[in-house]
């Protein structure tokens, strides 16, 4: 594939859905791309406006809080791993309300709650904990959620 080519074939791409530098670095390099014309079609790419690190950050912040319900932490590590600055990922994550996130949490265990099976309210309250902490919420709205949707449940002694 020419480097004319590329450009063509991502910045389509671009244009339709969001995507950081390292999602196009590794779509090209599974084209076996020679890595001197990736980094000039992503400079290329960038200078033009169809990879924008910034508004790719706010997206994905946006998108995996309000479809899959994911908390701070991982959406964080998720944004890291693809190698978005520090900076960036810090003004996205403004996106996301505290107000929110602990609505988003109660919707979740109240959901979740029926499923789990425990001995006891400090079994189903462990179990609903390790849950939250697998979407990546923080350890101090979990404790304070999951203490309220124990105490609301019916026939669970706490």
């Amino acid at each position: 594939m020419t480097e004319a080519e590329a450009y063509n074939k991502f910045s389509a791409q671009c244009a339709l859905t969001e995507y950081c530098c390292s999602d196009i670095r590794k779509k090209m390099l599974r084209l076996e791309m020679d890595e001197d014309v990736i980094e000039r079609v992503i400079r290329h790419l960038t200078k033009e406006g169809f990879i924008d690190e910034a508004r790719y950050a706010n997206a994905f912040v946006r998108d995996k809080f309000h479809h899959n319900r994911w908390g701070r932490i991982r959406i964080e590590q998720e944004l890291r791993m693809k190698g978005i600055s520090q900076h960036l990922i810090d003004d996205a994550m403004l996106e996301i309300d505290e107000d929110d996130a602990r609505e988003t949490l109660l919707h979740l265990l109240e959901k979740k709650l029926p499923s789990v099976k425990g001995r006891n309210a400090y079994e189903i309250k462990a179990k609903l904990m390790r849950f939250a902490m697998s979407r990546g919420f923080d350890m101090d709205l979990i404790r304070s959620v999951a203490d309220e949707v124990i105490s609301d449940a019916d026939g669970i002694d706490y």
